[in-house]
């Protein structure tokens, strides 16, 4: 049974829709606006550490004096160890309180990093991300509580909304000031502002804490086993997922051995939940055609986001952009985040939660085909419509998303809650993972193919490639007195142009396939809706709870 901290008294109207959670009692409007300032400070707090390695990634390899595929484990690590970590942290707050919560991985989380400013070196670099990982699964639920407590009971289903999405704004406002952090002052700048953020989210819940929540014992022996089990397998598959690409699928054999691993680590922890009474992930209902529906048009639409991240800041990288060039084209960015998330709050209705991912599939599929026609005079300004619909997209759909899965979740148990969040978590974060990785792997075949289409066209007798290679070798006859060097020079550059022009072309075929993606889900869905309201259509339902689930149920409510 549930039971609050000595001294506290719960209102009836006051008391957590669930153990773990804080209590909501009316707040002064000042303690309000203190409640959503502490919230946004925590919330960016937990996406600015894996923001700022992502935005600078190519910086801090030169820095540590990394190969590709070791800077990608940078960002890799951090996949790991948040991806599953939610239904983990969902017992501990139900047992241990929000308290130790938030000074464990607030503390743990400031002392890995300043540990890392000392060190310099790979390993506590990986380290830090790791346990930015841990931490940032965690502060994204603080930050959401917090502004829960900013906004009245009415306005519930909005604050969960915000408080979702104020952790996305941290990606595209760390492209946008953290290049000139690194020519201030190096790394160590980025660091010491990611520490500082620690600490002053430590001093803030320290000055104002959240109201006091309701404690029961959660925490079974056999959910370290689905953990022990569980965690080590994801954590394989999101290797594969990074490195795949960067050491390419088939040459590396360790990504088949991990590959393997993964499948029996999870296979394993999967059986075990599905025969256990009070099951850590309850398999029955994940297994249902619901939430087997759910889960694929989350991921799909998180793979889909990737058109931003890997697809348009991708192309122009290859056009010879840095981020000191992209600054602008991310603070419209940004504010278009900002546009989203207000929104999506302003709009949400519980009645219809499905809508908001259609229009943002609509969003994604316009503003991929607009890039489709992209060419070698692209630039910055030339994406700022279409990177806004991205963005408005991407926080536009994710809030309502997570309500559809938890209205079913609660009503149906805590059991429910703590699978669904695993669910939800699993999707995103693998989602980002696997569509860079997906769309990473069809650009480099379609530059192979149109680099061998555009070398095939080049005919040397040709006059016009001629001319085009004399040309070229001019540019170098101020230094080069040799013909025959200067010609070599000349179709060194002309296979630079080749390569570029590939790329282009593959990034367009790489946008054009997100847009056609985008538009089926968008079909397939519209006509899932149009189903459900045409006269007569029986509504899906999801399989009953066993008995034993009925009576947990009922023993927690009590």
């Amino acid at each position: 049974m549930a039971t609050a901290p000595a001294n506290y008294e719960f209102k009836p109207h006051e008391r957590p829709m669930l153990p773990g959670s804080p209590a909501t009692p009316e707040h002064p409007t000042p303690r309000r606006i203190a409640y959503f300032c502490v919230g946004v400070l925590i919330g960016l707090t937990g996406g600015f550490g894996n923001a700022l390695v992502v935005a600078n990634l190519n910086n801090i390899q030169g820095v540590f004096g990394l190969y590709s595929d070791e800077a990608a484990w940078l960002s890799t690590v951090y996949v790991m160890t948040n991806v599953c970590m939610s239904m983990l942290l969902i017992k501990f707050r139900q047992q241990y309180g929000l308290q130790h919560f938030t000074g464990l991985f607030l503390v743990g989380y400031a002392a890995t990093t300043a540990a890392h400013l000392f060190t310099h070196s790979f390993t506590t670099a990986l380290l830090a991300r790791a346990a930015n990982g841990v931490a940032a699964s965690g502060l994204a639920t603080l930050a959401l509580y917090y502004i829960i407590q900013a906004l009245p009971a009415r306005h519930r289903m909005r604050a969960v909304v915000i408080g979702f999405g104020v952790p996305q704004l941290a990606t595209p406002l760390a492209r946008t000031f953290s290049t000139t952090m690194l020519e201030g002052g190096n790394w160590q700048t980025m660091y010491q502002f990611e520490l500082g953020l620690a600490l002053l989210s430590i001093v803030a819940v320290a000055l104002l804490r959240l109201p006091p929540n309701e404690r029961l014992k959660a925490f079974e022996p056999l959910d370290f086993v689905t953990f022990a089990l569980f965690a080590p397998g994801m954590a394989l598959l999101c290797a594969v997922l990074g490195e795949g690409r960067i050491l390419w699928w088939t040459e590396a054999p360790w990504l088949g051995y991990a590959l393997c691993g993964a499948v029996v680590l999870i296979s394993a922890a999967l059986w075990i939940e599905h025969n256990r009474v009070n099951p850590l992930l309850n398999t029955r209902w994940l297994g249902s055609a619901a939430m087997i529906r759910f889960a694929v048009v989350a991921t799909a639409v998180r793979m889909l986001l990737s058109e931003q991240p890997y697809g348009a800041v991708g192309l122009l990288t290859s056009l010879g952009m840095g981020n000191d060039q992209l600054i602008s084209l991310y603070i419209v960015v940004s504010l278009a985040t900002v546009a989203g998330i207000v929104t999506s709050a302003l709009t949400v209705n519980p009645k219809n939660l499905g809508r908001p991912i259609r229009i943002s599939l609509v969003l994604i599929a316009i503003g991929a085909f607009i890039d489709a026609g992209s060419t070698n005079l692209t630039r910055p300004y030339n994406m700022y419509f279409t990177q806004s619909l991205i963005a408005f997209a991407a926080v536009f759909f994710l809030g309502p998303a997570l309500l559809i899965g938890i209205s079913v979740a609660i009503q149906r148990g805590m059991s429910h809650y703590v699978s669904f969040s695993a669910l939800f978590s699993i999707t995103q974060s693998l989602g980002g993972l696997a569509g860079s990785a997906l769309l990473g792997t069809f650009q480099t075949y379609r530059e192979k193919f149109h680099s061998h289409a555009l070398v095939q066209n080049i005919v040397l007798s040709d006059p016009v490639d001629a001319e085009r290679l004399r040309l070229l070798g001019n540019v170098y006859g101020r230094w080069v007195g040799d013909p025959t060097l200067r010609q070599a020079e000349a179709l060194t550059a002309l296979a630079q142009q080749v390569t570029r022009e590939a790329n282009v072309l593959a990034f367009n075929d790489v946008f054009l396939l997100i847009g056609v993606l985008a538009t089926v889900t968008f079909v397939v869905l519209l006509a899932l809706y149009l189903a459900n309201v045409i006269p007569g259509h029986v509504p899906e339902k999801s399989p009953p709870a066993a008995p034993d689930e009925k009576e947990k149920a009922k023993e927690s409510a009590s």
